[in-house]
């Protein structure tokens, strides 16, 4: 049994269901009601229909079902020491006042 699909709404079309209408150039599209062979030959554009599977798509409707949501890994936050300086220096430099590690900087300089 071979099933086609309605060229405008995305629908799925049985045998002995639906339409088909073939353009000139011979291309040839199939629709399962009236109302999708209408509203594609009106030029209405099947994204902005909500009730077709293009709609849904674009909207992601009903994906939820099918998809659980990946679950992404946290980051955690590890203070380590750098060659040469211990990790308790790093936190004492870190902890003094403003003023201590200017003037400690201005003494640096000169």
């Amino acid at each position: 049994m071979k099933l086609e699909v309605c060229s405008y709404s995305g629908f799925k079309v049985y045998p002995g269901h639906g339409k088909r209408a073939i353009r000139i150039d011979g291309r040839g599209f199939y629709f399962i009601n009236k109302k999708c062979e209408r509203s594609h030959f009106l030029k209405r554009n099947p994204r902005e229909i909500s009730w077709t599977v293009l709609y849904r798509r674009k909207y992601k409707k009903g994906i939820s079902e099918e998809l659980v949501k990946k679950r992404t890994k946290r980051v955690t936050k590890s203070a380590r020491g750098i060659a040469g300086a211990s990790l308790a220096e790093i936190m004492a430099k870190r902890n003094q006042k403003p003023e201590v590690r200017k003037a400690m900087r201005d003494q640096a300089i000169r």
